[in-house]
C-alpha cells in the first residue's frame, strides 16, 4: 500500500469512528415497551416510562412499541404537561425506519429530522410524520391507530 493510500484510508477511519460511536450510544437508550392491542387501540402502561438507575426511579422521555403485525414501530414521547405524542417511525421522504435520539426522530438514510410531534425540522423530507391521537387515564396511554 502506498503512503498516500494509507493516509486516505486512515482518514476515512478517523471520520467514521466518532459517528459510529454516537449512533451506537443513541441506540443504547432505546426501550421497547409492552403493549396490548384492543381493536385499533394500543394500550401502554404508564409504568413503561419508569426505570430504575443507580437505585433511583426516573422517567423515560420516550418509549417505542412494535408488534408482529406492524411494519414500522411507533415512538411515544412524554410531554412536559403529562401528555403523550405518538408518531410512526417511517420517514416521509423515502420510507426508511427512523431512529430516536436527542429528543428527535432522525432518518439514517438521508438525514431528515422530525421533532417529538412529528413535524419536519430538516429535509429532504417535506411531509410531517404520520401521528396518532393519544389519550390517557391514571394507569395507561392509549394510541388510537386507524
Amino acid at each position: 500500500m502506498h503512503r498516500k493510500d494509507f493516509i486516505k484510508q486512515f482518514g476515512y477511519l478517523i471520520a467514521v469512528l466518532p459517528a459510529s460511536s454516537a449512533l451506537l450510544s443513541s441506540c443504547a437508550g432505546l426501550y421497547y415497551a409492552s403493549f396490548v392491542e384492543e381493536g385499533g387501540v394500543l394500550r401502554v402502561s404508564k409504568g413503561e416510562f419508569q426505570q430504575v438507575k443507580g437505585g433511583k426511579q426516573i422517567e423515560r422521555d420516550f418509549v417505542v412499541i412494535q408488534g408482529d403485525s406492524m411494519r414500522y414501530p411507533i415512538g411515544i414521547f412524554k410531554t412536559q404537561n403529562n401528555g403523550y405524542l405518538a408518531s410512526l417511525m417511517q420517514c416521509t421522504h423515502r420510507g426508511c425506519e427512523l431512529n430516536i435520539g436527542g429528543g428527535i426522530f432522525n432518518c439514517p438514510c438521508h438525514g431528515s429530522e422530525f421533532d417529538r410531534s412529528g413535524r419536519v425540522l430538516e429535509g429532504p423530507a417535506e411531509e410531517n410524520l404520520k401521528s396518532f391521537e393519544t389519550t390517557a387515564d391514571n394507569e395507561n396511554i392509549y394510541v388510537h391507530v386507524p
